[in-house]
């Protein structure tokens, strides 16, 4: 039986007892049913894990009692970093969650010419705590146990300049594919540009490109700005990652 992971931003060490916040004991208690002597796993997002016993439980506050630290390492050996534009409804959490699992290294979100999200203050930093969320709830479910780094939305022209041996922009009409720029020298990292729903407009794309992308198609099919991101991470993460 899989063990119940749990993150905490709380410092962690062998043998102490973690009493761990009000939204993990809910969790725990209301939903998983977590009872004194349950097994659970902490970790703190820095690396490693520590396998514990719950102590008491309630529905406002859980006590775990930690063992012998495991420096377990999920993470994968390629880094990829996600620009995406931001999207409507829970497309964009979608995306955070299914990111998180393929191992992505950082997200930013993008404001585009397409993009119809609008944040601007107290919305933006409420969004931003619920796609760390998001995030967090990934990484427990997925064994990671580091956090992707979650950059603040920014507007595109800011992140193209971003560092990664290989930067790519996926474009329905692009004319290269992986396979063919899987066939050149192995890149040591990766920056994935995705537009919103209805795509990156023309200048965007050719901004890319100025600034070193290379442009990029899929497949004969036009994916939605959901899908294209696993499918890409998932191919990168297997021609160089740890997939497959």
């Amino acid at each position: 039986m899989r063990l119940t992971r749990i993150y905490t931003d709380r410092p962690l060490a062998s043998q102490e007892e973690i009493e761990l916040g009000a939204d993990a004991a809910r969790h725990l208690v209301t939903v998983l049913r977590a009872r004194p002597g349950d097994p659970v796993v902490l970790f703190n997002g820095l690396g490693g894990e520590y396998p514990g016993v719950i102590r008491a439980a309630t529905r406002k506050s859980v006590v775990v009692l930690t063992g012998d630290a495991v420096s377990t390492d999920r993470e994968s050996s390629f880094p990829i970093e996600l620009g995406i534009g931001l999207s409507r409804g829970d497309r964009f959490d979608w995306v955070l969650q299914k990111a998180t699992e393929l191992g992505v290294t950082a997200i930013t979100p993008l404001y585009t010419e397409r993009t119809e999200v609008k944040l601007k203050d107290r919305r933006e930093e409420k969004k931003q705590r619920h796609w760390q969320q998001v995030i967090i709830s990934a990484c427990e479910q997925c064994g990671r146990n580091r956090l992707p780094r979650l950059h603040s939305p920014r507007p595109l022209k800011d992140w193209l300049t971003v560092d990664a041996d290989c930067r790519l922009v996926l474009y329905h009409q692009a004319e290269h594919s992986l396979r063919e720029i899987a066939a050149e020298a192995v890149p040591k990292s990766a920056a994935l540009l995705i537009g919103p729903e209805g795509g990156l407009a023309g200048d965007e794309i050719r901004a890319a490109l100025d600034t070193g992308f290379r442009a990029l198609v899929l497949g004969p099919r036009i994916m939605r700005t959901e899908t294209a991101p696993v499918s890409a991470i998932s191919v990168l993460q297997y021609l160089w990652g740890d997939l497959g």
